[in-house]
C-alpha cells in the first residue's frame, strides 16, 4: 500500500466530526505521528500516521511543497 503524501499546511476532512462540530483539520506536524489542529476550536491532536491515513476522507487544500511535486507524484531525485 503506497504512503499518502501529506504536507505541512494541508487542510483535510476527516471521517468523524470533532465534538465541536468541525470535520476540517490542518496538518501542523509530520513524522511517524501526524499532528493536526481543528480549524473551528483550535484543539491539537497527535495520531499515528497509519491511523491518520485511514481517517482522512479528502484534502480540502494542499500545503507548501505539494505544488513542487511533479505530475507523477514522486519527487525528482539525482540521476
Amino acid at each position: 500500500m503506497p504512503v499518502l503524501k501529506v504536507y505541512l499546511g494541508d487542510v483535510v476532512r476527516m471521517r468523524k466530526t470533532h465534538p465541536c462540530g468541525s470535520d476540517q483539520w490542518e496538518v501542523v506536524r509530520l513524522g511517524a505521528d501526524i499532528g493536526i489542529r481543528c480549524l473551528k476550536c483550535g484543539r491539537r491532536v497527535l495520531m499515528p500516521r497509519v491511523k491518520f491515513e485511514r481517517r482522512v476522507r479528502a484534502f480540502i487544500k494542499r500545503g507548501e511543497g505539494a505544488d513542487a511535486v511533479p505530475a507523477g507524484g514522486e519527487r525528482e531525485g539525482p540521476g
